[in-house]
């Protein structure tokens, strides 16, 4: 134990340890990977959530709330949850991991992950993250989803399955569209693989970042066709503003 605590030593006066979004040089021997003013800045979403997909809400009624687009037309997953609002610090974070290949960004995101509840996804089956087409895939050289999946539910976690779901079209980044256009583009752009066999299974999908939730819910509808009897979503962060939502059963 004492020479892991010399070596630690040793690498943090070559490399002293910085804050992961701001850069400021922290304690030596501090295991934290972010200062105390940038981790008092991201925010996790708060409740009253919508019931279906997790945005924030104004509940005008009692009970759980659903929001105004769900009301209008219900999502094919059984609810969605977000861990943080998608402010500076976390888009910097997903953007330094997705576009600049920074895999340093990873321990901050786990230090902020493991601060999340995350028990309403204990019981399912397995865990799939959204996947890349292969020719993304092999340009990025990772898929995003699956390092989060990992730092959510554990590196070696057998349940963690990406093989469940193949992207077959290679739309253009969903960054650069609206609403409509991000649907034309995604539509039945994801299969079910017959690798493995979710028929009746519980499936947590796993995401970045909920936007417009366009990308899960069409590949939550490849799931089910796949079998699955129940998908619900988890994404690291919400695009989105409160609004009001209704009391609902």
């Amino acid at each position: 134990m004492w020479i892991k605590t010399i070596y630690q030593g040793c690498l943090d006066l070559l490399f002293p340890p910085r804050c992961g979004i701001c850069q400021i040089y922290l304690e030596a021997g501090n295991r934290k990977t972010l200062c105390p003013d940038c981790l008092s800045r991201v925010r996790s979403l708060q409740e009253p959530v919508c019931l279906s997909c997790g945005i924030e809400v104004y509940s005008a009624g009692t009970g759980q709330p659903l929001c105004g687009e769900c009301l209008r037309k219900p999502p094919p997953f059984d609810f969605a949850r977000s861990l943080f609002r998608y402010d500076d610090d976390i888009r910097l974070l997903i953007s330094r991991l997705k576009y600049n290949k920074d895999m340093s960004v990873l321990p901050c995101l786990s230090e902020l992950i493991q601060q999340s509840e995350l028990t309403l996804f204990a019981s399912c089956d397995y865990y799939v993250p959204v996947p890349l087409h292969r020719k993304r895939l092999r340009q990025r050289g990772f898929n995003q989803a699956l390092w989060l999946t990992r730092l959510c539910f554990g590196k070696h976690n057998p349940r963690i399955a990406p093989a469940v779901l193949q992207r077959t079209i290679n739309s253009v980044p969903q960054v650069t569209l609206n609403g409509r256009e991000r649907r034309k583009s995604l539509k039945k752009a994801f299969i079910c693989s017959t690798k493995i066999d979710i028929s009746g299974a519980s499936v947590c999908l796993v995401d970045d970042v909920y936007t417009t939730g366009t990308t899960v819910s069409e590949c939550s509808r490849a799931l089910l066709a796949g079998g699955a009897e129940r998908v619900v979503v988890l994404t690291l962060a919400r695009v989105a503003v409160p609004h009001r939502g209704r009391g609902g059963s």
